[in-house]
């Protein structure tokens, strides 16, 4: 298992990868927000831990960043920012799991191992999302979406935010990340806008494989139809 160690502290930061190592994890390490993304795509980690507080770019931003890149790796928020707020906003914005310091080593460890295996990752795996789902396929150079080959016919909205949860199959998506992502810049547009949006390609889902599910307080999710 590799994993990707994402903190500024040089103390906690030789800390845990002593103590990782020792338990047969290889440890990468980056200690600065505005070089982590550039760390995490070159070192295709297995999981990531991430703290909050970097210089150089603050780890929610790389999280936000990470998940519309469309890279699906288990991250857990490793942090001093504890309150109740700041780990919804963390789990809002992509993470897996979150774990305030400080903490238990054993626990952290467990956690970890747990992440991995809920995410069905093995070594060296990019962390990217699957090149499709249920048929479908965004097309790298286009962005269009296509379904067993064939082009969706999608509103530029729809395609949007079908792109953005075909990024993270299976993982909720934050309705107000979807709402940024699919009415950029649009300050007058209304929060329940986004719902309109959803309803509409649920119904353009309905006939694929694939089934676009709400969570109540969380956001929304693509997966596997039953």
């Amino acid at each position: 298992m590799k994993l990707l160690l994402i903190e500024d502290n040089a103390t906690m930061q030789t800390t845990l990868r002593r103590a990782f190592e020792r338990r047969g994890i290889q440890v990468v390490g980056c200690d600065d927000g505005a070089r982590a993304l550039d760390r995490w795509e070159s070192s295709q980690p297995d999981v990531v831990l991430l703290d909050l507080s970097l210089p150089g770019m603050d780890g929610l931003d790389v999280l936000g960043r990470a998940r519309s890149a469309g890279w699906t790796t288990p991250v857990m928020i490793v942090t001093a920012r504890g309150t109740v707020g700041d780990r919804i906003l963390g789990l809002n914005t992509g993470a897996d799991d979150y774990l305030a310091k400080p903490f238990d080593l054993d626990e952290l460890e467990a956690r970890v191992r747990a992440l991995v295996r809920r995410s069905g990752s093995s070594p060296n795996t990019t962390g990217r999302a699957p090149d499709t789902f249920c048929g479908l396929h965004v097309d790298a150079d286009s962005g269009a979406v296509y379904l067993h080959g064939a082009p969706m016919e999608l509103t530029s909205r729809e395609l949007a935010l079908l792109r953005a949860l075909l990024a993270r199959p299976g993982h909720a998506v934050a309705r107000e990340r979807l709402f940024e992502l699919v009415f950029p810049g649009e300050a007058d547009v209304q929060a329940e806008a986004i719902e309109v949006v959803v309803y509409r390609l649920r119904k353009k889902l309905a006939q694929t494989g694939a089934q676009l599910v709400t969570l109540r307080g969380l956001g929304y999710l693509l997966k596997a139809a039953a």
